[in-house]
């Protein structure tokens, strides 16, 4: 960014400049985090006159800052310091609007001293927002740089799952059995689905203890089957049941470990196969990125062979094809060429060339990809990259599980992702959460069972 200021002696009456801007979402949340003004009316999301509208009203003081803006880099410019300012508020701007900010010299004063009119107006309609008058001591050193950086910022939001609960919410109530749920984070997500209107929740497992879960954290039961049965093994039996009898459309973890849920899935008589592998897919909300990164497999499968990778990468195109994506398979391994010594890179290449003979249908597939060369274009163009999948992979497969569960947890805990966890494969989608994971991963992962669930009903 380039600044060249204007000095006390080059101002002049009637000089001007102006800036426009277009109010976001994002605006609203970094001047919330920035001035500890968390009034509701100046967030995206909260309704607070109850008309079913989020007011999504920009702060005054936000609006106003576009005034100092226009003063610190444009006129006068860099070196200008306040004096005083007036302001008169006429009307209210809302995130989705264009502003334009304009500043005029209307005085030289003494001692360095310069009065400016000022002004935001809508765009739109030409509506004034604020009006008002600076006073600014005005540089008096020429200054023009070009080398000025600013630290970009990345709001944490999760826009992603927030656009899949508002495409899930219409669709019907998923019957979901939910196994186990005996403790407040498994219940609490199960029934925040079921207010959402995302999930209608079938509880197993032992009623005295999720009863007792429900009463610490004020949860009303009212209206929902709870089937009394002791023991893990037995509640996910049961659930397995429910779904061939037809009354569930999809299973959730509660409280009980992935493998005593898995096992009774797994039986050739009574389980949910259908003929391929059970494979895991972490479905990443990761702030800053332009849409939802899925990291395949990260939770059940430890070392998988080719076969069990050609699987890994059916499912995750599936199920990214449920939620309205292009799948962009990026097949990881430590190096994007291959080489003998390294296993992953081989069945990396032999990945993409099944995708090219058609035994991997519904999307691209490259590999060997660096994680680098994978999301990041520039770092797969200087590696001479080309294709549809380098630089731009939006479904990651990893060589094994410790790599798929350090990715994932480093996109949530460095990278300040939300995840959904979903285990595919099964009659129907499997649910999985961890007891770490927040309300909104808990809701996004029924989101995604839903969508998926309703893709598949539409085939």
């Amino acid at each position: 960014m380039r600044l060249v200021n204007r000095t006390y002696d080059e101002l002049q009456p009637g000089d001007h400049a102006e800036l426009h801007r277009l109010v976001t979402p994002d605006d609203l949340y970094i001047f919330a985090a920035s001035s500890g003004n968390y009034n509701p009316m100046h967030l995206p999301d909260s309704d607070v006159d109850g008309d079913g509208r989020p007011e999504r009203i920009a702060p005054g003081m936000f609006v106003a800052s576009l005034i100092s803006a226009v003063l610190g880099t444009q006129l006068p410019g860099a070196g200008t310091l306040y004096r005083r300012q007036v302001l008169d508020f006429h009307d209210r701007a809302h995130a989705g609007e264009e502003l334009v900010c304009r500043v005029e010299v209307t005085e030289r004063l003494a001692d360095g001293v310069v009065r400016l009119a000022t002004s935001v107006h809508r765009v739109a309609d030409g509506a004034a927002i604020v009006t008002g008058e600076a006073e600014v001591l005005a540089p008096t050193v020429k200054f023009d740089r070009s080398d000025i950086e600013v630290p970009g910022l990345v709001v944490q939001r999760h826009r992603h799952f927030e656009a899949l609960l508002d495409r899930a919410r219409p669709l019907p109530a998923l019957p979901t059995a939910v196994v186990c749920p005996d403790d407040p984070n498994s219940l609490g997500g199960a029934m925040l689905a079921a207010r959402e209107g995302i999930i209608t929740p079938i509880l197993i497992g032992r009623e005295e203890a999720i009863r007792a879960a429900a009463a610490a954290e004020a949860l009303d039961l009212a209206g929902i089957e709870v089937i009394d049965i002791a023991g893990d093994a037995a509640a996910a039996a049961r659930a397995c049941a429910l779904v061939h009898e037809g009354r569930a459309a999809a299973v959730m973890k509660g409280h009980l470990h992935t493998d005593d849920l898995l096992k009774p899935m797994l039986d050739k008589a009574a389980g949910l196969r259908v003929g391929r592998r059970f494979t895991h897919v972490f479905v990443m909300d990761v702030p800053g990125q332009p849409e939802p990164i899925l990291v395949t497999d990260a939770a059940i499968n430890i070392a998988p062979d080719l076969a069990t990778k050609v699987d890994i990468c059916q499912n995750a195109i599936d199920l990214a094809l449920s939620l309205d994506m292009e799948p962009r398979v990026g097949v990881l391994s430590a190096v994007e060429t291959v080489n003998p010594a390294i296993q992953s890179s081989i069945d990396a290449a032999l990945l993409s060339k099944m995708a090219d003979r058609g035994q991997i249908r519904g999307g691209l597939v490259e590999g060997p990809l660096a994680m680098d060369n994978a999301v990041d274009l520039a770092a797969a163009r200087t590696k001479g990259l080309k294709g549809g999948v380098a630089g731009r992979a939006n479904i990651l497969v990893v060589p094994g599980l410790d790599a798929g569960n350090m990715l994932a947890k480093q996109l949530a805990f460095i990278s300040h992702a939300e995840g959904a966890g979903l285990v595919l494969g099964a009659r129907v989608p499997v649910i999985l959460n961890s007891r770490s994971d927040s309300p909104m991963s808990r809701l996004a992962s029924c989101a995604v069972a839903a969508l998926h669930h309703a893709k598949g009903q539409g085939k």
